[in-house]
């Protein structure tokens, strides 16, 4: 099974009369069905302070798929810990955004022990939570058309899911993830894979809908940085307050973001990327 990744970064620079060594901070995209490229450029900004690794999920973006049946939650987070010791990469400070946090939950509570930090954006630990809530923000932000489709997307799991619904999905709702209109060429360069989406995240009873990691939060051992978006209606802010409450209380911190929507760090990139780097420097 290959994985795709890549690297951006030294791991080792120099500093004086010695070479420093970087924490590696590993990138786990959203989806599913995209790849690593939706990271970039933005996060290229923490270069200077650690070493960052892309990974694409098994079944995304450029990695093979492998078998269908092992596309879900807890192959992908034991994917991670296989992919991290195969590399040699030890105590990683890991970031996951929507279907990427999901991973990194998966990942953090299966692999105590491995991460030193988790960095969660916009995510939910428990599948298909909050549907009315969604649909009342799409309706909100997206108009009729958008609340429609979410209606059914969200709140009529009996309703077909297929090609044409995913490109009404991402005609219609993807423009409302954020407050700030999304850059056009990000969708362009993107390797996007249809079938792990609709296998996974959409197909009616999916693992999307019926998972819930929220009782096996307290086995997480590492500082975690929890951030959402107030206008999200991918995954509302609630579903992050549920993942703040159920960490261990010493670990957590909880940080939330008037007038931003999905990913957060589109809508207040200054904001959100200060917060994220004082997180990775912190001792």
């Amino acid at each position: 099974m290959r994985l795709f990744f890549d690297v951006e970064g030294p791991k080792l620079v120099p500093d004086g009369p010695v070479m420093r060594e970087k924490p590696v901070l590993l990138m786990l995209h959203g989806g599913p069905g995209a790849d690593h490229s939706i990271y970039r450029p933005a996060y290229s900004a923490l270069a200077d302070i650690a070493q960052i690794v892309y990974l694409d999920h098994r079944g995304n973006g450029r990695s093979e798929d492998g078998p269908r049946e092992a596309w879900n939650l807890a192959q992908w987070g034991d994917d991670v810990a296989a992919f991290c010791d195969t590399l040699g990469i030890s105590s990683p400070i890991v970031l996951g955004a929507s279907f990427g946090g999901m991973v990194a939950l998966s990942y953090a509570t299966r692999h105590p022990k491995h991460p030193s930090k988790l960095i969660l954006i916009s995510t939910e630990a428990r599948g298909g939570s909050y549907p009315e809530r969604r649909v009342t923000l799409f309706e909100r932000l997206g108009g009729p058309e958008a609340g429609a489709l979410a209606r059914r997307r969200f709140l009529e799991p009996q309703s077909p899911w297929g090609l044409a619904e995913r490109d009404a999905w991402l005609r219609l709702a993807l423009p409302f993830y954020t407050r700030r209109p999304r850059d056009p060429d990000m969708a362009r360069r993107a390797v996007n894979r249809a079938a792990v989406g609709l296998h996974w995240f959409a197909r009616p009873g999916g693992e999307s809908d019926r998972f819930n990691m929220l009782p096996d939060l307290d086995r997480i051992r590492c500082p975690t940085l929890v951030i959402g978006g107030e206008d999200d209606p991918m995954h509302p802010i609630e579903s992050q307050a549920d993942i703040a409450a159920a960490l261990p209380a010493h670990l957590v911190q909880f940080e939330r973001f008037a007038d931003c929507g999905h990913g957060v760090v589109p809508d207040a990139p200054e904001q959100a990327m200060a917060l994220i780097r004082n997180f990775v420097l912190k001792r």
